[in-house]
């Protein structure tokens, strides 16, 4: 059996890929080793574990925790519950690690593992080896516990409730007066953000929220912005909101049904920190992949933007070491740290709200400086994500385009790391030829990765 971690966690195709027996021995693996970083742990460890809606999760949730009982290791089952739910409840509730049964954006057949560490954070990619070691090799020994050692599964009830909680109580705000649409993706924020919303005053409109264990993502949620803009405009709403599907991302939609993607909500969350004193070293962190106008945008207002590669932890890792507090994708995944240790789609919607509410003004004047740059995005899905790295053809055509495009645009090529994909983004001034810089590149990676 082999495992491959991502860019966020394992991520494959359920029940042929991602296994139960694999599964389970990714619960064994990572029990063992934050087993022995608390070996002196006076009570017996705990582990807390959720999951989306696919209907996989059942499955590999059942797995995985068959794995972590069997090293002697507590498993509290919070069910259905956002990826931050978890990153938020191992830190505050003494777990020695958390993990989540998920494969964000991705169809209903696909699942994975995304694991964190006792401080709500993901695990380094040293960690991450190690596990892979584990199970390559069979050559390490993983010590199962006695028999009256074995540990117990616990409901996750009161943990889930804990969350709740915690995000209204943070955003302390009242809602009222504001009609707000969001589109839950059929997945993990089907329950929770339409409770939260109410009960902090709002009139909530919700779309897709009837997971049916398929329908996860399909045709909706964040990857679908058209939907929730569609309903935005006909409802006439203040805001739409729309997460992934396990509401670690959030894309929003304003009352003119323009799109606030990441970088729009980094402006916006930006600006106002700034102004309330609260951006640590007048900074944000973002990736290779925002929008060269928000740099330049956040710069006129005396604010530093930190590039890091695509991925939050990445940026979670920049924010950790360097002592910054606001950072982000462009996808969506909003990092800010001084209340969660990773992204949160419903505690940015709540941040968002309370900036709305605080200054009267709606998201379109909130964002009214920024000045974006044209961009556009290609993806080639190809059989092997590393074939375009040392191919001349490719390296050619990337110089070429750069070259056309000079000092005015850039160019960037990457590999997806959670889907077969090369991702092409291309960035400049003249909007109507990007698409066919994009093209050109991809044709040649076609020619190239996929023969």
């Amino acid at each position: 059996m082999q495992v491959r971690f991502g860019t966020d966690g394992i991520r494959a195709v359920a029940n042929t890929e991602l296994t139960p027996e694999l599964t389970m021995q990714v619960g064994k693996a990572f029990a063992f080793l934050l087993k022995n970083q608390f070996p002196n742990n006076l009570e017996k460890p705990k582990l807390v574990i959720g999951k989306d809606s696919r209907i996989s999760s059942d499955l590999l949730v059942q797995a995985c925790s068959a794995g972590i009982l069997s090293m002697g290791i507590d498993v509290t089952i919070a069910g259905l519950v956002p990826t931050p739910a978890i990153a938020y409840l191992t830190k505050e509730k003494n777990f020695i690690g958390g993990i989540m049964i998920s494969a964000s954006h991705n169809p209903f057949y696909d699942n994975g593992i995304k694991l964190f560490n006792a401080e709500g954070l993901k695990l380094s990619v040293s960690m991450e080896k190690t596990i892979e070691d584990f199970i390559a090799n069979n050559n390490h020994p993983l010590a199962i516990a006695e028999s009256a050692q074995i540990g117990h599964l616990h409901p996750g009830d009161k943990e889930k409730e804990c969350y709740i909680t915690y995000l209204k109580e943070l955003i302390g705000t009242d809602l009222c007066g504001l009609h707000l649409i969001i589109d839950c993706a059929n997945g993990a924020a089907s329950r929770i953000a339409p409770h939260v919303l109410r009960d902090l005053g709002a009139d909530v409109t919700v779309l897709n929220a009837q997971p049916d264990g398929i329908n996860i993502n399909d045709k909706c949620g964040s990857t679908y912005p058209a939907v929730i803009r569609s309903a935005v405009l006909s409802k006439g709403a203040h805001i739409g909101f729309a997460f992934d599907g396990d509401a670690d991302r959030l894309i929003a939609v304003d009352e003119n049904g323009d799109l606030v993607d990441g970088d729009t909500q980094l402006y916006i969350l930006a600006e106002y920190m700034k102004r309330k004193n609260l951006l640590q070293k007048n900074t944000v962190v973002a990736t290779v992949l925002s929008n060269l106008g928000l740099e330049q945008s956040l710069n006129k207002l005396g604010i530093t933007v930190k590039r890091t590669p695509v991925g939050d932890r990445y940026i979670a890792q920049e924010m950790f070491e360097k002592g910054y507090n606001l950072g982000g994708e462009q996808s969506g995944h909003i990092l800010l740290r001084d209340h969660a240790s990773t992204g949160d789609g419903l505690l940015t919607a709540l941040k968002l709200l309370h900036i709305v509410k605080e200054t009267g003004e709606t998201l379109s004047q909130l964002s009214k400086n920024l000045s974006k740059t044209p961009q556009y995005m290609h993806n080639v899905r190809v059989q092997n994500t590393s074939c375009w790295q040392h191919d001349t053809e490719i390296a050619n055509v990337i110089k070429e385009v750069e070259e056309e495009l000079q000092s005015k645009g850039r160019v960037l090529v990457r590999a997806s790391g959670t889907e077969p994909l090369i991702r092409i983004l291309i960035e400049g001034e003249e909007s109507e030829a990007l698409e066919n810089y994009a093209k050109k590149i991809a044709e040649v990676i076609t020619c190239s990765c996929c023969s």
